[in-house]
């Protein structure tokens, strides 16, 4: 009883609004001309009082008009949601209740068609209406669709959507937008110079995009720079513009009359010799420019060709105009603040672009370094030229490859694929070293000749296995994608991995050799063979062991270098030139030393590839330059071994 009673109260104080407010139908035959045959001129009257109406429905019909999909009957002039049906009969809709309100032939009806100009109008005036949608993919779309043509009629219900956004994301889209918005459409100079230095702060391209074109200019002439002109640049021919393009800039405003070209001076002198001179004037004399335009005037004044300027008339011009850059944007104080805020933007832009420089020049310092601290170890404790050490790393590529064609949880295989591609490769490096190295000991020849066979050798092999196509070796989920700072910097997780796992290996190597017993034998035989061996020490046994960890840690880089890069047999190779060339700058034997050249090399590989970005070769050309005068310079490396070891 006591619900009823309210039910009722309710309905009485909500009745005189109901019958009150206007229903779609009759709001849209109010404008049932403009709808019925729309066109980009008219139908924005149409669309405004429809988007002020505040019916519910508007929203539906406006989208199902851009779609041509409502019918008007010919008869009222109604507009309905038409579906055919059997015999050519068509099922009439009501586009606000969505109810079934008749049947109709399609003689009865007429299909709204509105032109691309038109549905362009009913998709700005749609906006508004998906700004504040229930749904946030209708939201996203409506920001994104505002994104891509801005212009000042979206600012107001851009505005009033913003304080009613749940999503915090989409929140700070909208307000970024409505600043960009703001600053070139908003209604008084003070909002739109506050927009523009709100913007200052914002690195992304569009907010420079949209600076930009507050800053766009048109370049003019005129006897004096006209008054109340926002004046860019006052330009002097002849440095800023040449002299020919001022000249013709005259022309083009009619301040000058046009030249004739050379071509046709001589043209018209050819037509009017006669007995041997032009107006008087020998051919013979006719031998510069001056003389055949005194010549070419000469006959203008008989009337005999048409009159043309000379150089001195033509420089005359020149020097008594003006030449300037005009804003297209008129308000001088808007345009002082869009420069001041690009210059700001630039400027931190500059030093983003060199942090971000230098983080990838660090990630690629930590691929080198991986590569090459097993070459190091080595080569400098063995003295052995292994030109076969790319090769381990492709073999510790498709280790990691075939783990994860027997688990398919990635990231548990990479966990598997490191500790099993050190395994394989230290394996194979100690095979390699008690079949072939250990006889070629001191004869670093042989050993390159050697290696070198042994090298083709592995890669015919990986081909005959795997094929000649490349494999994939897949990172986990978590390594997708990509670490952004702003819109400047950012670096992928697969790189921040690399070098975390390059930290690591730094450190274990430096513990290895530092604090333990295999440590100190491997430092005792690199620094005197002969006096480690009457002190105990098997230096054969030492030489061993060291080349299976190098090639053991060639592997492991193998599997992280095989995340990002391609999988194929001939993948070694193309990182043995950079460890060498890691070794040889950093200084030979020595942990330091490599990080140190692999922090050099990779820097200057990217600042190198910064300075000219579309030849990668030359890239590379100019490095391998840099390294040979380096080496001259320091022939030892950056860190040179000390003690009886560096006389060798």
């Amino acid at each position: 009883m006591f619900r009823a009673l309210v039910f009722a109260f309710l309905a009485c104080c909500f009745m005189p609004m109901q019958a009150g407010a206007q229903d779609l139908q009759s709001l849209l035959q109010t404008h049932r001309d403009e709808i019925a045959a729309p066109s980009r001129s008219s139908v924005g009257v149409a669309l405004d009082d429809l988007a002020g109406s505040g019916v519910p429905a508007v929203a539906t019909f406006l989208e199902l008009w851009q779609d041509r999909q409502v019918w008007q009957r010919e008869a009222d002039g109604l507009f309905f949601l038409a579906e055919e049906g059997e015999g050519g009969v068509y099922t009439l809709t009501d586009i606000e209740t969505g109810e079934v309100v008749g049947t109709a032939d399609k003689s009865e009806l007429t299909e709204l068609r509105p032109n691309g100009g038109v549905r362009r109008e009913i998709a700005s005036a749609l906006v508004q209406f998906q700004l504040s949608a229930p749904d946030i993919e209708r939201r996203i779309a409506a920001v994104d669709a505002i994104a891509r043509a801005m212009n000042a009629d979206q600012l107001t219900p851009l505005l009033g959507a913003i304080d009613n956004e749940p999503d915090a994301a989409l929140r700070a889209r909208k307000e970024r937008l409505a600043g960009m918005l703001a600053a070139s459409f908003a209604e008084t100079t003070q909002e739109r110079v506050a927009a523009i230095e709100a913007l200052a702060d914002d690195l992304s391209v569009d907010v420079r995009a949209v600076l930009n074109q507050l800053l766009t200019t048109n370049r003019s002439v005129a006897l004096a720079i006209p008054q109340g002109g926002n004046v860019a640049a006052v330009l002097e021919p002849g440095s800023d513009l040449s002299l020919d393009t001022a000249y013709e800039m005259l022309v083009a405003a009619e301040l000058a009359p046009a030249r004739v070209p050379a071509s046709a001076i001589l043209a018209a002198l050819t037509e009017n010799i006669v007995d041997g001179t032009v107006a008087g004037t020998p051919t013979a004399e006719l031998n510069t420019t001056a003389a055949r335009e005194a010549a070419y005037a000469a006959l203008a004044e008989q009337g005999l060709v048409a009159p043309t300027v000379i150089e001195a008339e033509a420089q005359a011009a020149i020097a008594a105009h003006t030449y300037f850059d005009v804003y297209n944007e008129s308000d001088v104080a808007v345009t002082d603040a869009a420069r001041l805020a690009l210059s700001a933007i630039e400027t931190r832009v500059g030093v983003n672009q060199f942090v971000d420089l230098s983080l990838d020049a660090l990630s690629l310092a930590s691929i080198y370094f991986l590569a090459a601290i097993g070459l190091a170890i080595t080569f400098g404790v063995m003295g052995v030229i292994n030109m076969a050490h790319g090769e381990f790393i492709m073999m510790g590529a498709y280790t990691g490859y075939v783990v994860q064609l027997f688990i398919p949880d990635y990231t548990i295989s990479i966990l598997v694929a490191l500790p099993l591609a050190f395994a394989v490769t230290f394996g194979a490096g100690v095979a390699m070293d008690r079949l072939v190295i250990r006889w070629l000991y001191h004869r670093p020849l042989e050993t390159l000749l050697a290696t070198f066979g042994i090298s083709i050798a592995l890669q015919q092999l990986a081909k005959n296995i795997f094929g000649t196509q490349a494999r994939p070796l897949t990172s986990p989920g978590w390594l997708d994608g990509a670490w952004s700072y702003n819109d400047v910097i950012s670096i992928s997780y697969i790189r921040i991995a690399i070098f975390i796992l390059a930290l690591i290996f730094l450190a274990l190597i430096l513990y290895i050799l530092k604090r333990t017993r295999l440590g100190l034998e491997v430092r005792a035989v690199t620094q005197n063979p002969g006096m480690a061996a009457s002190m105990g020490i098997n230096p054969d046994r030492i030489n061993m062991l060291t080349f299976g960890l190098g090639s053991g840690i060639a592997g492991i880089a193998g599997v992280a270098i095989g995340l990002y890069a391609q999988v194929t047999s001939e993948m070694g190779s193309a990182y043995i030139v950079q460890s060498f060339m890691t070794v040889v700058v950093g200084g030979v034997g020595n942990v330091w030393g490599t990080l140190a050249g692999a922090s050099l090399i990779g820097f200057l590989q990217k600042g190198i590839e910064w300075f000219n970005p579309s030849n990668t070769l030359a890239a590379q050309t100019y490095m391998i330059l840099f390294i040979i005068l380096f080496i001259q310079f320091r022939p030892k490396g950056i860190v040179a071994l000390k003690g009886r070891a560096a006389g060798d």
